[in-house]
């Protein structure tokens, strides 16, 4: 089974720089996106053998999260406890006989950290709902999770220790959602891959320099380990600051 992941930073704005030509090639059985940036109506995909499933923002124009999937679920569900988060449109969660996979786009804590202590409040709220669906099925989880979780995950660690997405406070809590029980699949794969980035800078020149984040993931639930096939960045794609990651994965 393969699974793709991309914030596409304006779903609009990335399908006129050839997002449909990526997604007929790569052929997902599963195809997340973060950052739609649309309401409803606003765009009509055509995609043949998908439900479509989509979370849009309360907000025009920000954030919204959607699902493209081969397999139609037992049950789709958006947000977390309650209707809270559903403002932004960050979550998406579907239900299947034998796991959940959950599509979510992280809160940035913004450049001046004033969003940091609802996004560390964020951060223990998703936790507690990924344990909660671990205990009845083994969980997918992917989106733009916006940390970078160790020195190897970003160009110039030393000179951004202490910004946002790379405070003490986020890391933290990325790693101790780590030892709930979930595995960050490309890591566990490549546990000393350097250089491999998921998000860049619109600043000059600094993607042709691979001057990049790793803030994309996909966790899965330990016990999914053994199925666990591949994880990829597909660093080539363009379209968005963010570029696609892919899970191939037996279930």
């Amino acid at each position: 089974m393969k699974l793709v992941s991309w914030n596409v930073n304006g779903l609009r704005a990335c399908v006129k720089k050839g997002f449909l030509d990526y997604f007929h090639q790569v052929d997902a059985d599963f195809f997340c996106v973060q950052e739609t940036k649309l309401q409803e109506n606003q765009i009509d995909l055509d995609l043949p053998g998908y439900w479509q499933y989509w979370n849009y923002a309360e907000r025009k124009g920000y954030s919204g999260t959607a699902i493209f999937t081969k397999r139609k679920p037992i049950s789709v569900s958006y947000g977390l406890w309650s209707n809270e988060t559903e403002k932004e449109g960050r979550i998406i969660t579907l239900s299947y006989d034998s796991f959940y996979l959950v599509n979510v786009y992280t809160p940035n804590s913004k450049r001046d950290l004033s969003r940091l202590p609802y996004r560390l409040e964020w951060e223990e709220n998703m936790r507690d709902y990924l344990m909660h669906l671990d205990e009845r099925k083994p969980v997918i989880f992917c989106g733009d999770l916006n940390v970078a979780h160790q020195a190897i995950d970003l160009k110039n660690a030393k000179t951004n220790v202490g910004n946002s997405g790379f405070t003490v406070e986020e890391r933290e809590k990325m790693t101790r959602l780590l030892d709930a029980g979930f595995i960050d699949t490309f890591r566990y794969l490549y546990p000393n891959e350097t250089e491999k980035y998921t998000w860049w800078s619109y600043m000059k020149n600094v993607r042709e320099r691979n001057i990049g984040w790793r803030i994309d993931y996909f966790l899965i639930s330990n016990r999914l380990k053994n199925q666990l096939i591949d994880a990829e960045i597909h660093s080539d794609v363009l379209g968005s600051d963010h570029c696609p990651i892919v899970l191939k994965i037996n279930l």
